[in-house]
């Protein structure tokens, strides 16, 4: 028995709301709200982002660069702070889309 087009369309479109949620909640379950982590590199034109692997305080203060990213509470919205030899070289605020990705506010 063949499913017609819109219950096909339907369960399609479940799956990938399903799909979005679950990598939504992946920040979520990672990473504290408000909480600060650092990592080597920030690249906000990732599709879907990703942090990457954060450093540890020691590796932090060894690195000439880092990016200090601090998640809010609602886990929406991150923001970042780029320092070079341990001073502050510029910030940005990030909201966390459906699809992961980031847009700049």
């Amino acid at each position: 028995m063949r499913m017609p087009n819109v219950v096909r369309v339907g369960l399609a479109l479940a799956l990938l709301a399903l799909s979005l949620a679950a990598g939504a909640a992946s920040f979520a379950d990672k990473y504290l709200p408000g909480a600060t982590y650092y990592f080597e590199s920030f690249n906000s034109s990732l599709q879907p982002w990703t942090p990457g692997e954060d450093l540890n305080v020691e590796e932090v203060f060894k690195n000439y660069e880092y990016y200090e990213i601090v998640f809010d509470k609602s886990g929406q919205e991150i923001t970042v702070n780029h320092y070079i030899q341990n001073n502050k070289a510029d910030g940005a605020q990030y909201r966390i889309l459906p699809n992961r990705g980031l847009q700049k506010k």
